[in-house]
């Protein structure tokens, strides 16, 4: 039974007819919405070829190829896995965003091999890195494309901007296994839903980014490509010429951007279905939805957004349990179907290996989830 006990707000977009034919939970997905998101994203950046998405939410072929039908070209990924998938659905442009250790490095130098319509680039961040991909290029009679990696703030991975930028820069050009694109940066920390506070932010956080670009153009390099910004940010580097922007979750949008993105237009596209199974007292549900069924990093009152059910309060959490606690006289009954957004969907996706695709309130088939798993060694790398 699909049961709602309060109003629902607004929409209603959400609810399939046939619930009761889908094992939960599960994780539905919208292709209109997916749609909507991928058109909004491409007339934000005005044209499809300055748009390089982030593959890291979806994790999917057949996602990818609603991407590749609307023209665009080039894509960012995390894992190899991504990079493989990218790969076997024919993505010309393929850059995998993480810094390459171990035998990480022979796996995608074989990728080009094992898919030659793709090309394949990575990142550097440090001369050392960059001088053992170059030996294992040259070990293989082949040169890699890279980036180099800059942090503008989100001190997670990237060169720091400053004199040494410069330096590191030429020394990756100077070595006869790479060849150097161009520069990254990635400013997740940028989560501002004030839009002049957003737009100052980003304005900081690049300042010294285009300044580096103007040094190394006065040094006689030529002008490299820059790719720039996630899901928050990248409506205003969309304002730089030239730029690449490189959103991820808006594809498929998530409570916790909603909130702090409210004007930017993306709607939700995947949506978590669960079931009632117990009710331990008269004032609390438990339902199908635990930590294996939806992401669990954030605190437990920011995890899942229930938009039929607002006042449904999460008490408690295990792997394969959510606890709520509900009105008096709520109304719920054993087996009832809710539906919940996440509020990071990321994470939730790498925990399922389908989704469930509903199309005019119907659940129709299904798409893997064929990146989701971690690649397997050794695949390739004799190739």
């Amino acid at each position: 039974m699909d049961m709602t006990t309060e109003a629902p707000t607004k929409e209603v977009w959400y609810r399939v007819g046939n619930a009761h034919e889908i094992d939960s939970p599960a994780l539905l997905v919208y292709p209109e919405r997916v749609k909507h998101n991928i058109n909004l994203a491409k007339s934000m950046v005005g044209d499809a070829s300055r748009l390089r998405p982030h593959v890291k939410t979806h994790k999917s072929s057949a996602i990818t190829k609603l991407q590749l039908a609307a023209g665009i070209t080039r894509y960012k990924c995390a894992t190899l896995a991504e990079a493989e998938m990218l790969g076997r659905c024919g993505a010309p442009d393929v850059l995998v965003a993480y810094p390459l250790f171990g035998p990480r490095v022979q796996a995608f130098l074989a990728l080009a091999g094992q898919y030659p319509t793709s090309r394949f680039s990575t990142l550097v961040d440090d001369r050392s890195a960059a001088g053992q991909l170059s030996e294992a290029a040259v070990s293989r009679g082949v040169v890699a494309d890279v980036y180099i990696d800059l942090d503008i703030g989100m001190g997670r991975t990237g060169a720091p901007i400053d004199a040494s930028a410069e330096g590191l820069y030429a020394y990756c050009r100077s070595l006869v296994g790479l060849r150097v694109l161009g520069l990254h940066a990635y400013d997740g920390q940028v989560r501002e839903p004030e839009a002049a506070e957003l737009w100052r932010q980003c304005r900081e956080n690049y300042r010294p980014l285009a300044a580096l670009v103007d040094r190394l153009v006065a040094q006689g390099f030529p002008k490299p490509e820059v790719i720039v910004g996630g899901s928050p940010s990248f409506p205003f580097y969309a304002g730089i010429e030239g730029v690449q922007c490189s959103p991820g979750t808006f594809i498929l949008w998530d409570h916790g951007y909603a909130t702090d993105c409210p004007n930017q237009g993306f709607l939700p596209a995947a949506v978590l279905m669960t079931r009632i199974i117990s009710m331990p007292t008269p004032e609390t549900i438990c339902v199908d939805l635990g930590h294996k069924a939806v992401g669990a990093e954030n605190p437990i009152d920011k995890r899942v957004h229930f938009p039929d059910a607002p006042s449904l309060k999460a008490l408690r959490q295990s792997e394969e349990h959510l606890v709520l606690q509900a009105p008096r006289g709520h109304g719920y009954k054993l087996g009832d179907v809710l539906y919940g957004i996440p509020y990071h969907i990321c994470p939730t996706v790498n925990l399922y290996d389908a989704y469930n695709v509903v199309e005019n309130g119907t659940a129709t088939g299904s798409w893997d989830i064929d990146a989701r798993q971690r690649f397997r060694f050794p695949v390739g790398i004799d190739q």
